[in-house]
């Protein structure tokens, strides 16, 4: 098993398109990101990676390679939901568990907080991270809140076959330090796992640029331009550091790495990102919510210094990591994702997707194909009203990157129906063969079981 490649997902939590210098960032936020931005030169740095626009459908979709309406897993999950994927699904913890991979989930899973949808009971050999979102360790900076009565959130730890315990509470400054924590287990995990010759596949999830952006001591005041910028170069640091810990291991060049966000950029204040070319925020359709930076790098087989304007969808990574890997992917159930191998090896000039459909929550809210979007609900940030439309709107990105003309065009573009109405039927016709899991479902719940029809 020792020709096969060691894979690492470095997943950023709420990564705006605008942050990083290689996506015309860095210094005009602050921060001169050198080692992410020499990966990029490294690797292939894709232009138009769509993620979907909240963190557990984002999570849900690369975990399944399913878009996240069709896991029931299609908005945030909040504490004492009791909700997460169904003990059906398969991840790609379970495909490379089962193909002998070591495997580690390390940080934020946010698809599940019930026996049936930890990481530990999905291929994943050890986890360590918080269940939800890391707002809640700021639950003790709000004046109301009270210890004892209110809700406490923990970290937790598991390892496969064995009950998942809570380790530490959740707290403000636990958070700022958090990923000092990731990076020793992460980097004990690479160390066993090399030495004893088994490959691996690490789902690394930082803890940054989600709320609270505060950077630890060894950073703060790094920058000298504030909290956010500090914490870019403490990304920008952790990151380099886990490339400097594979060289230590003279694995490299065997070793897919991907970095990626998880979907668009924050907009609350004080933790504010920037979609820098695009506009809006997470939580919404517009591009800065459908796109965020992704670079993967695999010495010789992945092309070295290309970027592309093309489209990958972040369920294609379940297919082409599992592809990349020589696995198979499961053919009992839909997939989303397609193979972008040959795209990002170069041996072809454009991507294996079209487009892709997006959704917030459980709304449809429209169709990207090519540079064109179809708008069925208008929204520009977060904290933005939703507004369906009675009459789409049709945006060409090529012109209209800020989406500011809707009602203003030379060209109406109304060709494009037939492409965004092909997308859509696809999908239509593949819920008839196979159900969408509701939100909430049970975790034995099966697609087209008696569950399903009843």
């Amino acid at each position: 098993m020792a020709d096969r490649p060691n894979v690492i997902y470095f997943q950023v939590d709420n990564l705006g398109y605008g942050e990083l210098g290689c996506y015309g960032g860095g210094v005009l936020r602050g921060a001169d990101t050198r080692r992410i931005d020499q990966f990029a030169q490294e690797g292939f740095q894709l232009l138009n990676f769509a993620p979907e626009a909240q963190c557990t459908p984002s999570r849900a979709a690369l975990m399944t390679g399913r878009y996240a309406i069709r896991t029931g897993n299609h908005t945030v999950a909040a504490a004492g939901a009791d909700s997460g994927i169904v003990a059906w699904e398969r991840t790609m913890g379970d495909l490379f568990s089962a193909a002998g991979y070591a495997t580690m989930c390390m940080g934020k899973w946010h698809i599940g907080d019930r026996d049936g949808s930890w990481p530990t009971d999905h291929g994943f050999d050890e986890w360590y991270g918080p269940p939800h979102s890391y707002d809640e360790c700021m639950w003790e900076k709000d004046p109301w809140y009270v210890p004892g009565r209110d809700p406490e959130s923990y970290l937790l730890e598991g390892l496969k076959g064995q009950k998942v315990n809570e380790a530490e509470k959740l707290t403000y400054d636990g958070k700022r330090n958090i990923d000092v924590e990731y990076q020793r287990r992460a980097f004990r995990f690479m160390e066993e796992s090399t030495a004893a010759d088994r490959p691996f596949l690490l789902y690394f999830n930082h803890s940054l640029m989600h709320l609270p952006v505060v950077p630890r001591d060894e950073y703060r005041g790094k920058s000298a331009q504030g909290d956010w910028a500090d914490c870019l170069l403490q990304l920008d640091g952790d990151f380099g550091a886990l490339l400097d810990k594979l060289e230590q291991l003279g694995i490299s060049d065997n070793t897919i790495v991907v970095f990626a966000g998880d979907n668009g950029n924050e907009e609350q204040l004080l933790h504010r990102g920037t979609a820098g070319f695009f506009e809006g925020s997470y939580f919404t359709g517009m591009e800065a919510a459908l796109r965020t930076p992704c670079i993967a790098r695999w010495p010789g087989k992945i092309a070295a210094g290309r970027k592309s304007d093309q489209i990958v969808h972040i369920t294609d990574w379940f297919v082409t990591l599992a592809a990349m890997a020589g696995l198979p992917v499961p053919d009992d159930r839909m997939i989303d994702g397609v193979d972008q191998t040959p795209f990002l090896s170069g041996e072809q000039e454009h991507s294996n997707r079209e487009g892709f459909i997006y959704w917030n929550g459980d709304k449809l809210y429209g169709v990207k194909w090519q540079n064109f979007k179809l708008v069925l609900v208008e929204q520009k940030y977060f904290t933005d009203p939703a507004l369906p439309l009675g009459s789409p709107h049709i945006i060409n990105l090529m012109t209209d990157p800020k989406e500011r003309e809707p009602y203003n065009q030379v060209y109406y573009h109304t060709w494009t129906m037939a492409h965004f109405g092909r997308l859509l039927k696809q999908f239509q016709l593949s819920v008839q063969r196979e159900p969408l899991i509701p939100a909430g479902a049970p975790v034995d719940y099966t697609p087209g079981g008696d569950q399903g029809r009843a």
